[in-house]
Formats: C-alpha cells, sequence, structure tokens
C-alpha cells in the first residue's frame, strides 16, 4: 500500500486508525515518522514520503515520534494472510528468531539461502532481516525500560542486543532519547504493577474487536493447570526459548492489558509475539467483515457482532496434541484427557497468584508415554502416539513458519486424522485464515438454520466466495449454536 501516495496521503488526512501498520508516515523536514492515525497536524504532501516497516523508516535516518509512538502500532495483517517465504519470515523475525539463531537460522527454517530472504524483505519492506530485528530490540527495550525496573545493562542483553554501547546508541537514534530519559518520561506516567516482577504492557489492535467468542472460546476448552478464566482476565502458563512465563490478558474497549511474569527476560519479544498470535490481534476486522457481509446469508450475523477473531494458540504442538484429544468427544471430555496428561507429563511451575500449576508437555515429554494408560480408544492411541512421535522427532513442524499447504500434507499422512483434525489445526495452530471446516457439526446446524447448503460439497462451493476469510467465517456460523464457546464466562 506504501507506494499508492494518494490513497496513504487520504489514511493520513484523515487519521484512520486502521491503517495503523499497514504503512508508516516519515518527514522529510523533520526526520521524524508516525503511524497513520497521528493526532499532530499533517504536513505539507511534497514533505511526506511512505514506508512499508519501521525499520525501513529507521534505516532511512527517521526517528520515532514521541507522541503516537508508531513502534507500538498493531502489525501488518498482510503477514498473517500470507504463507510465502516473506510472510513466513516476518511471523519468525517477530518471534524473535534472528535474536537467538541469526540470519542463517532464520533462512534455514525458510529453507532459503541468507541472501535470497534479505534480497526479498529489501524488495518487500525496504529493510532486511537484521534491520528488522533490530527495530523489534528497540521496542522491547523500550517495554522494558518503561515496565520494569531492571538494570540497564541487564535491559540491552534482554532485547536481545549484543552490547550495551550498541543498545544506548540504537535507542537513542529510534526514540531521540536515551534511555534513562526514557524511563524518566515513563515514571510520571505509567503505574508501576502490583506484583514485583510483572511486566504490564498494552496490546494494541484494530477495531472493532469482538471478545465473546475469542475469549470465550478460550475460557471454554481451558486445561486445567494450564489455562483459566479469572477475574475478567484470561490466564495460562507459557513454555519459551529462555524459561517459562505466566500471562494474564484481559479485553478493554481499545487494547488488550497483557500481564506477563517471566523467569527470563529475555522471553519478551516472543511471549508478546505469541499473545498477539493467540488473539489474532493483527487482523484487519472491517475487510474481512467486508467481504463476508455480502453474502446475504452471513451478513445479519456480521453485522450483530462485528470484529470477531480466530482464537488460534501459542504452541503448534500443543493444539496439535489437543486437537487428537478433541476428536469425537465433548470440550468437556477433551478437556479432561488434557488435564490427565498435563498432570502426569507437563512440568510444574509456581503462580504467584494460584491456580496454574504446569506448563503443557512438550511432545519429547510425552513421547514415552505409555499407550495403554490413556482412557481412549485403541486407534486414537495410535493416532496421538503417532502424531507426538513424528513432532518429537522433527520430521512434523507446526508453527508460525510452517508452508500451510505442505503441513495439512503431512498431517493427512498420519493415521487417524481426516479433513476436520487437518483443517482446524490449520485455522488454529498454522493461522491460516481461509482454513474451513464443512464436517463439522455446529457448521452443518448453522448452514441449515440459515438456509445455507448443509451438505460438505455444497457448502464448500458455497463458500468459495468468502476466501481468503473463510476461517473468520467459521466463527460467525458458531454463533448460531448456543454455546459457551460464544461467550465471556461470568
Amino acid at each position: 500500500m506504501y507506494t499508492d501516495t494518494e490513497r496513504c496521503v487520504r489514511a493520513v488526512r484523515s487519521k484512520d486508525a486502521r491503517f495503523d501498520g499497514w504503512f508508516f508516515t516519515a518527514v522529510l523536514t523533520t526526520r521524524i515518522y508516525w503511524r497513520p492515525s497521528c493526532p499532530v497536524v499533517p504536513p505539507k504532501v511534497e514533505n511526506m514520503t511512505f514506508y512499508p516497516s519501521a525499520a525501513a523508516c529507521q534505516q532511512a535516518g527517521f526517528r520515532a515520534c514521541k507522541r503516537c509512538r508508531p513502534d507500538t502500532s498493531p502489525g501488518s495483517p498482510e503477514w498473517n494472510a500470507r504463507a510465502d517465504s516473506v510472510a513466513r519470515a516476518m511471523r519468525l523475525i517477530g518471534d524473535g528468531v534472528v535474536d537467538r539463531e541469526g540470519v542463517p537460522g532464520l533462512a534455514a527454517r525458510l529453507g532459503y539461502s541468507a541472501r535470497q530472504i534479505e534480497r526479498q524483505l529489501l524488495a518487500e519492506l525496504g529493510a532486511g532481516p537484521l534491520a528488522l530485528a533490530r527495530a523489534q530490540r528497540a521496542q522491547t527495550a523500550r517495554l522494558l525500560i518503561e515496565t520494569t525496573e531492571l538494570p540497564m545493562a541487564d535491559v540491552a542483553f534482554a532485547a536481545g542486543f549484543s552490547s550495551v554501547r550498541t543498545f544506548n546508541d540504537t535507542v537513542r537514534e529510534v526514540f531521540a532519547l536515551a534511555p534513562g530519559e526514557l524511563r524518566t518520561r515513563a515514571a510520571r506516567s505509567v503505574k508501576s504493577p502490583a506484583t514485583p516482577g510483572v511486566i504490564a504492557l498494552r496490546l494494541p489492535y484494530r477495531a472493532p474487536l469482538n471478545p465473546s467468542n475469542l475469549f470465550g472460546h478460550l475460557a471454554a476448552t481451558a486445561v486445567p493447570g494450564v489455562e483459566e478464566w479469572r477475574d475478567g482476565a484470561y490466564r495460562r502458563t507459557l513454555t519459551l526459548p529462555y524459561g517459562h512465563g505466566i500471562v494474564a490478558l484481559t479485553p478493554h474497549p481499545d487494547h488488550i492489558a497483557c500481564r506477563l511474569l517471566l523467569t527470563d527476560p529475555r522471553d519478551l519479544t516472543r511471549a508478546i509475539s505469541r499473545c498477539r498470535w493467540l488473539l489474532d490481534l493483527d487482523a484487519d476486522p472491517v475487510a474481512v467483515d467486508d467481504q463476508l457481509r455480502a453474502d446475504p446469508l452471513l451478513a445479519p450475523l456480521i453485522d450483530k457482532a462485528p470484529g470477531r477473531r480466530v482464537p488460534r494458540t501459542v504452541d503448534g504442538a500443543e493444539f496439535a496434541v489437543r486437537a487428537v484429544l478433541g476428536q469425537q468427544v465433548s470440550t468437556a471430555a477433551a478437556r479432561t484427557h488434557a488435564a490427565r496428561l498435563v498432570t502426569a507429563h507437563g512440568i510444574p511451575v509456581d503462580d504467584p497468584e494460584g491456580g496454574l500449576t504446569h506448563l503443557f508437555p512438550t511432545p519429547e515429554a510425552l513421547a514415552c508415554l505409555d499407550p495403554e494408560q490413556l482412557a481412549l480408544p485403541r486407534s486414537r492411541r495410535i493416532t496421538l502416539t503417532t502424531l507426538v512421535g513424528a513432532l518429537a522427532d522433527g520430521s512434523l513442524r507446526l508453527g508460525t513458519d510452517s508452508d500451510w499447504e505442505k503441513a495439512r500434507a503431512e498431517l493427512i499422512a498420519l493415521p487417524g486424522f481426516g479433513p476436520w483434525t487437518v483443517e482446524v489445526i490449520a485455522m488454529r495452530a498454522l493461522g491460516d485464515p481461509d482454513a474451513f471446516l464443512p464436517t463439522d457439526l455446529g457448521i452443518r446446524r448453522a448452514a441449515q438454520e440459515l438456509g445455507l447448503p448443509s451438505t460438505p460439497a455444497a457448502l464448500t462451493a458455497r463458500a468459495a466466495a468468502w476466501r481468503p476469510w473463510r476461517a473468520y467465517a467459521v466463527q460467525y456460523l458458531w454463533t448460531v449454536d448456543d454455546h459457551p464457546i460464544n461467550h465471556l464466562p461470568v
């Protein structure tokens, strides 16, 4: 979009927050860049130029606006709607892969050379993987500076910088303030969390957002010990590269309040990325709803409660295991089966607020389980142990960097995997916005009640007009049934 100057200018002049994250405006006279919704008076058109990423702005020598804080805008919805190498690279960079594994590690995960990835990112985003990772490190550093009392040296290494000097130089260059000045400014306006060690921040999103199906689904399917709904917040444990964490996510009219307790602050980037992915916060609900509303039978559902997101997962392997446990059983039974696995094979954790007791077991931990101890039919045991074995040995990878069609082919080749299981994993673990469940009982009931074709083949044909947003259509169709997943818990 950033190449369409006329459209960008219209968005800037209207202060349209829907375009935050799609592009950034850089002012040639002041050398400042800001988000489209920034409340400042727009400069003359000839003094504006547009970039596709904050990293490209920083690389061109612009510094972030202190008023609108463009580094905190929602991510571009493009990266979650695509499965090409650039989109997968952006999701991995968002997860902190470049900081942990370097550019060669990023390229290896994508199956390309480092040179190819550099060329593709430069062509589309105006910045290479190192510049993109640097912009993210600066944002992480700002969060740690403003929301914790960590010494600056600890902040530098936790944010992924290789030295304190690089950290100081980057913060000054990006924010036009020294790290100490950022902390002093924040102390005047930001309240420290009541619980020591907790990092409190706001997760922005594009309005509208309907929390009912999003948090209702997560709460209704919560695995005891790993997840819970408490005092208006969804809480769960997180398995992270350097340790573990506990997160509490609370919906508000203009943001999601996020409270993180981490055993290692180096996991902050990954934890934030996982939380945004879980809640589908980078989606563009207006674009999705406008296309689905074109179907007259779906329009009343969308008009009644617009802005539905797809509830995802913080770990693809975890969700795949839970999808198998949930085959052909009720939600309550699936939770019971998962809770038994957690108690037997999950790592215990300390929750200062009580309620959460374990991390969900890793595939490696589940690889040694005795199938005879599972209270499941024999065929389901075979399905589960085969899946766990493939995840543990690395022959099957389910994550933000997965190729959607390749992952589907690998899943359907496993015993006991049918279209429903494959598509629900594609929708919630892989993040494919076009995943569709025409054989789902709730979808078929909704189709029949709305007057849509109720057979899988006919419904799939009708749903072609909903592409590439069929996963969002599923969320609206599920609302036809009065099921707990559609309501915030009392």
